[in-house]
């Protein structure tokens, strides 16, 4: 790779310039060729197949492959994030999506099986998040999180709403035959560092931090199977109106005041 910016300015200029402004098309470009190829397994920035077909082709083409240090990313994005240490704040939509009742899953059907139903809970959650242009975070136990950025997705409040409703809707909420898990989401939209955290020349990953992440990870906790709760700031970035929503005042975990939200629901 070329050789990085050497000023803390210089790299908070190409961070924003990437995730807010969308200004480097090739790597738009590459990312959505990279997730047009078949994988189980992919680049969490970038998209770039591990395994399969897909994983051979771009180790062929571009010589990506997952990096040593950070499994979730790929060689190329791990040396991005090394070289350009840093970020930059930025308003975007984050969604968390946390099965419920998992320890009673758990205690309730054998290890393996278990295990199927997380797996499939991982395949479809990040399906969902990808094809609505989010960065897919983490897979941590029985949650699933993502970022839509500016950059990627324009309209990233309602994307991240979008995806929270289909989310409900591929894992049976809604359906007559009920839910094959149960799964409760939060979105919310506000201000939040994204970029490069870790050790230069150790692990590093590219992640959201601040308390708009953590109110975020409160709200689906807070919700129950089948809920969206999100939040008004939210709703009228996605040009949304709360008419006829349910309005819920929750008092959460670290925060001193209480929190409105609204409370959404799979379409039928």
């Amino acid at each position: 790779m070329a050789k990085g910016p050497e000023s803390p300015a210089e790299i908070e200029a190409t961070w924003r310039a990437m995730i807010e402004k969308g200004e480097v098309a090739a790597f738009n470009k590459k990312r959505k060729l990279f997730y047009s190829l078949p994988s189980n397994t992919r680049c969490k920035f970038c998209y770039a197949p591990f395994r399969g077909i897909g994983g051979a082709v771009v180790r062929t083409i571009y010589g990506t492959r997952p990096s040593r240090v950070n499994p979730h990313m790929c060689n190329a994005c791990d040396d991005f994030a090394d070289k350009y240490q840093g970020g930059v704040e930025i308003v975007l939509s984050m969604l968390f999506a946390d099965i419920r009742g998992s320890t009673t899953l758990a205690e309730s059907m054998p290890p393996a099986e278990f295990r199927r139903l997380i797996d499939r809970f991982y395949k479809v959650s990040t399906h969902i998040l990808t094809e609505h242009d989010s960065a897919v975070d983490k897979l941590a136990g029985d949650q699933v999180s993502g970022y839509f950025l500016p950059g990627f997705a324009t309209d990233h409040a309602g994307a991240a709403l979008r995806a929270a409703e289909e989310l409900l809707r591929a894992t049976g909420h809604g359906s007559p035959e009920g839910p094959w898990v149960g799964v409760g989401v939060g979105v919310h939209t506000g201000n939040a560092f994204y970029g490069a955290v870790g050790q230069t020349g150790g692990m590093v990953d590219v992640t959201a931090l601040g308390d708009n992440v953590n109110v975020t990870a409160r709200l689906a906790s807070s919700a129950a199977a089948g809920e969206i709760l999100t939040t008004p700031t939210t709703l009228q970035a996605a040009g949304r109106s709360t008419a006829g929503l349910e309005m819920r005042r929750l008092e959460l975990k670290g925060k001193s005041e209480p929190v409105d939200v609204y409370v959404l629901h799979a379409p039928a």
